[in-house]
């Protein structure tokens, strides 16, 4: 069992709301016994939840409690994930559901093997590579892409929970559904966050019918914390669903009606058909793993980036003693930083929906191929600008590709979950940007997924990898994640946030392994992140001390929001020990 020795790591120590950073000792009391509410500024240490058994960490605490139901009740970590995506999808509708897309990284106890299931939305048929582009052939505007049916892929996260249920699951798959239509039918209590979301949406959630009616009061006022929420709508889809599997979503009336409500989208229709839907299919993957430190740290491929940026980015790390820099130096700050900014500019290049361009993957994740990279970093001052740019990985296929021009909105969700059987989880699941395309249908909201494409589809001569094609999956920043040693799961973790997903998950796990916080300190620590040369810190945070030692590198230094989910269950010798992002209102629950 690992040692996890955290006094007098000053940074991770969280500053509460009104109050100073807690210290030392005084953290492990904290991060104990609090629960953290979300608020404007700051906010109170993580929990940590430890438990014999089981254990399910998701981003609301009523899907959380249902996946926990189902597990005590005899099933297995997939049964869980049903009961923890049905809920999430009515209580936390902004960030996930029926109508989106997800990642799934699963260990099968059984099998002792690790695999990948791609459920991420497809472009419509119809699509063409002018998708996103104005009467001029210009970009357009990226709000006046997503609100609206132009922005809508086809749906795989239903498919996804059939058939991975199907085959690993325990329970009956209709009694998976009741606790979410029994939400729906009672009714819930809007939570601070989504009430705090739906009013910060102004008038874009307004603009069509299905969203106007049922997130505002007859008074067209948003609706307010602790008002209680009925959508009988969703109840009704959910019997359907449990009683006809995947194909009562995928074909008759509600895909008919998911279809209408793409294409009579006034002012930006859309092209999704009923052919879509009645074609998608879930891609079972290998998944892509790579050593850190001797253990193994494995992920979603392509189209997502998450595992292989990630590896990057801890491949390039590896080079240097961040272990003994610790979190205090600002060269471990230098080059975490620097060795993002180099594998984002491999991602914006290289990385794309395989099935539809090769993608030197073996090549991104070499060894020779980083300890080269991993030179750049050699010195004590920011990279250049003109020194972060694309490498040159080896190829299994020749073919070059330009530079990407697509944007990720900070939604989404994660969850985790290990069972008694020792079952894992961890599943990243999104409708891509907060409330997705403003598009509702038989009481759960469509995704903007197709705007993770790039709006271009040309760098000068060169093709871009992320081009919208019919039938082609749009990159994702989505890294659901299992650490294994000596093949056996040691931490399963996620997070939502858009592109920051990546550095969210590649820090935690600098910390985890080479700085040995505990899993509470893991989610709840200050962010970090530099995707395209601007240094983003958190604001509010410990990390604000480090703003002008990182100006006198060189970097341009800007603190913010950064609102992370993280949700992380180590499995350890004495049981399992969890813990949810401070920043939103997750909890880990288990027995």
């Amino acid at each position: 069992m690992r040692t996890r020795g955290f006094t007098g790591i000053l940074l991770s120590l969280i500053l509460c709301a009104g109050g100073p950073p807690l210290a030392g000792t005084a953290f492990a009391q904290q991060a104990s016994d609090t629960v953290a509410p979300e608020r404007a500024t700051g906010f109170a240490a993580a929990k940590r939840v430890e438990a014999k058994d089981f254990m399910v960490a998701a981003a609301n605490p009523l899907a959380a409690e249902a996946g926990r139901d189902v597990i005590a009740k005899g099933g297995n970590a997939v049964d869980a994930m049903v009961a923890v995506q049905t809920v999430l999808g009515l209580v936390e509708p902004q960030s996930s559901g029926l109508g989106g897309g997800s990642f799934l990284v699963y260990y099968d106890a059984t099998s002792k093997k690790l695999t990948t299931f791609d459920g991420r939305e497809t472009a419509p048929m119809e699509a063409t590579p002018k998708l996103f582009l104005d009467a001029q052939g210009q970009p357009l505007k990226f709000m006046d892409a997503v609100i609206g049916g132009r922005s809508v892929g086809t749906p795989g996260t239903v498919r996804l929970l059939f058939d991975v249920h199907k085959r690993y699951g325990k329970s009956d798959w209709a009694s998976l559904f009741e606790p979410a239509v029994k939400l729906a039918s009672d009714g819930f209590q809007v939570s601070p966050r989504l009430a705090s979301l739906i009013a910060g949406e102004g008038d874009r959630l307004k603009k069509y019918q299905g969203p106007r009616g049922y997130f505002y009061d007859d008074a067209g006022a948003p609706l307010k914390a602790g008002a209680v929420l009925k959508n009988p709508l969703y109840a009704e889809t959910l019997k359907t669903i449990a009683e006809g599997g995947a194909d009562a979503f995928y074909k008759g009336p509600i895909a008919d009606a998911i279809v209408k409500t793409v294409r009579e989208a006034a002012g930006n229709p859309g092209v999704l058909s009923t052919a879509d839907l009645a074609t998608y299919r879930v891609k079972e993957r290998e998944p892509v793993c790579f050593s850190y430190r001797a253990l193994d740290v494995c992920g979603m491929g392509p189209p997502s980036s998450g595992a292989v940026a990630v590896g990057q980015m801890l491949g390039l790390i590896e080079n240097f003693d961040v272990k003994g820099f610790g979190p205090q130096n600002i060269q471990s700050w230098r080059i975490i930083g620097d060795a993002q900014r180099l594998a984002f500019a491999d991602r914006e290049r290289y990385l794309a929906d395989t099935d539809f361009q090769p993608a030197p993957i073996k090549g991104l994740l070499k060894k020779d191929y980083l300890s080269k990279r991993a030179a750049l970093l050699d010195g004590d001052k920011a990279l250049a600008a003109d020194q972060v740019k694309a490498g040159e990985p080896e190829w299994d296929h020749a073919l070059l590709f330009g530079r990407d021009a697509s944007i990720e909105i900070p939604s989404t969700s994660h969850f985790v979950i290990v069972d008694k059987q020792g079952n894992v989880v961890s599943m990243t699941t999104t409708i891509e940007g907060g409330f997705g395309s403003r598009l509702m249908t038989n009481g759960f909201l469509l995704n903007n997924e197709l705007t993770d494409f790039s709006f271009k589809t040309h760098d000068g001569s060169l093709p871009v990898a992320n081009r919208v094609e019919p039938g082609k999956r749009p990159r994702s920043s989505m890294t659901p994640t299992i650490v294994m040693k000596d093949g056996k799961p040691l931490l399963a973790i996620g997070s939502p946030g858009g592109s920051q997903i990546i550095g969210y998950v590649a820090q935690a796990l600098i910390a985890y392994i080479d700085w040995d916080m505990p899993v509470e300190q893991i989610v709840a620590q200050p962010h970090f992140i530099n995707r395209f040369g601007q240094y983003e810190i958190e604001a509010g945070t410990e990390a604000e001390k480090f703003a002008e030692p990182l100006k006198a590198l060189g970097y341009e230094v800007k603190a913010g929001e950064m609102n992370s989910g993280l949700h992380a269950i180590e499995i350890t010798a004495n049981g399992l020990a969890g813990s949810a992002d401070p920043r939103r209102e997750g909890i880990a629950v288990g027995e």
